[in-house]
């Protein structure tokens, strides 16, 4: 049914779910594995009106730009020993400087992934509308179907 599955994780509890449903669906389905996470670029105020706003130092980049790429190593490295552990060998990918859901969308077109595995909260009303999700943005794309793992959470 599926053979080429894009796992989305940003290394939440949450998203371990989500991730470890995926796995598991991969290997019932002897699938190809992909496991991505996406790391937003920095973020820049040039400022307005009286606003002087912030622009950072290269120095500044560089730091946040290798922070960035030792926290997807660790989140990437946790994927893998969750996939090893069931027999799944998955191929691992950081998307650096990148809008998580852009990203996502991306990743499973040009890699011809026939399937999407994210984790959400499952939050519902108000708070749902106001905190936004990158899975609500994949979704709208529906370019490739989307498996959502609900973490329902008491808050």
């Amino acid at each position: 049914m599926y053979a080429n599955i894009l796992l989305s994780t940003d290394g939440s509890d949450v998203a371990r779910k989500g991730l470890e449903h995926g796995i598991a669906l991969a290997k019932a389905l002897n699938a190809k594995v992909t496991v991505i996470t996406v790391t937003e670029a920095l973020p820049i105020d040039y400022g307005g009106g009286h606003d002087s706003g912030w622009i950072p130092s290269q120095q500044e980049v560089d730091s946040f730009d290798a922070a960035s790429r030792e926290r997807a190593g660790k989140v990437l490295d946790q994927a893998k020993a969750i996939a090893e552990q069931v027999g799944v060998s998955p191929e691992l990918l950081h998307v650096p400087n990148a809008h998580p859901a852009t990203a996502i969308i991306e990743t499973a077109k040009s890699r011809g992934c026939d399937l999407i595995v994210m984790a959400s909260h499952g939050r519902r009303g108000l708070r749902k509308l106001f905190l936004g999700s990158q899975t609500s943005e994949v979704l709208v794309d529906g370019s490739v179907p989307v498996l959502v793992v609900h973490q329902r959470t008491s808050s």
